[in-house]
């Protein structure tokens, strides 16, 4: 049933909402993270899409705030608060009715649950390095020739085998992770290395991934100047990134498939598993595997043929516990 667009909405949220709609909206506060995302969100819908009727000049390609508030059964003075971070008491009911107005997917449902509630802020301190999970790096190292990488909760390379090393950093050296100032970075490699540009077939689609993969994890970690480091280097070296970190896009990264283009071994079809470790710390663990059989398959012996796993490093020793950092 199409709904008219002051309509008196269902109920639902609407009560959730009541304390705050009654107060004083700040024109002049700046709309923060979760605000920019509705926005983003808002943009990508019709009015036709929700059935909603249009009415007078558009100066917006999507859904107008109002509209939003509407479908979600919220007043728009409750709906300004949030976006501009002056209601920190959301409820699920609220949460809810503003991923299905804007039709969320899964992931995006998660991203929105994950700024609508942000972690109380920590007190500052001295920013140390990211370290490996020993275990983690064990099993990296033991995977032989199975390429596998280990990343850090902004993509920095913590560890990486010798197959893993051969098929994405190859120009490298294989002990680069260890140099914590200036380890490699997925995300630089990816917008900043032509080696590594030319290696993705598919490079548009692997940046466009790799950057909503990036914002999914943000969110958890918002006060991490290192984030915010690294966004800013991007966004001003790549103009590529800024476009594609300004869309908003959010993807938790699981698997699927990857296209390489070698300079070793030419061409393979990869398929690609993300194994997120327990601890919650944003690590996680890239592997890539062929078809048995396969052309790729065969690539990918003929590679680690060249470098035999008698040379394989082994991973540092460490006291660390789980509990530190």
């Amino acid at each position: 049933m199409e709904r008219r667009p002051f309509d008196t909405p269902p109920s639902g949220a609407a009560t959730a909402a009541t304390a705050d709609a009654v107060a004083t909206v700040d024109p002049e506060r700046p709309v923060t993270e979760l605000g920019e995302f509705l926005r983003s969100r808002r943009d990508r819908i019709t009015p036709e899409d929700v059935g909603v009727r249009s009415y007078g000049r558009r100066r917006v390609p999507g859904l107008r705030r109002e509209e939003l508030a509407q479908l979600a059964g919220v007043s728009m003075t409750y709906l300004t608060r949030l976006e501009q971070g002056q209601s920190q008491n959301a409820s699920d009911a609220v949460i809810d009715a503003l991923a299905r107005a804007l039709r969320l997917d899964a992931d995006e449902r998660a991203h929105l649950y994950a700024l609508a509630r942000p972690a109380p802020p920590k007190r500052p301190r001295a920013v140390r390095p990211e370290q490996a999970e020993p275990g983690a790096e064990r099993l990296l190292h033991a995977m032989g020739g199975v390429p596998a990488v280990l990343l850090g909760r902004f993509n920095d390379v913590l560890a990486w085998n010798r197959a893993g090393h051969r098929l994405l950093g190859g120009h490298l050296g294989f002990d680069a992770p260890a140099h914590a100032d200036d380890r490699p970075n997925q995300m630089r490699m990816l917008f900043l290395d032509e080696h590594t540009r030319d290696l993705y077939v598919d490079w548009h689609d692997e940046a466009a991934l790799a950057v909503a993969s990036l914002r999914y994890v943000a969110a958890q970690f918002a006060d991490d100047r290192r984030l915010a480091e690294l966004v800013g280097e991007l966004s001003v070296k790549s103009p590529e990134f800024a476009r594609l970190w300004a869309g908003h896009d959010v993807r938790l990264c699981t698997g699927g498939t990857k296209r390489f283009r070698h300079p070793e071994v030419g061409e393979l079809e990869l398929g690609y598993e993300v194994l997120h470790l327990p601890e919650g710390d944003g690590q996680r663990i890239l592997t890539h595997t062929a078809d048995p059989e396969s052309a790729s398959a065969a690539a990918l012996s003929l590679l680690a043929s060249r470098y035999p796993s008698s040379s394989r490093a082994e991973p540092r020793s460490r006291s660390r516990s789980r509990s530190e950092g």
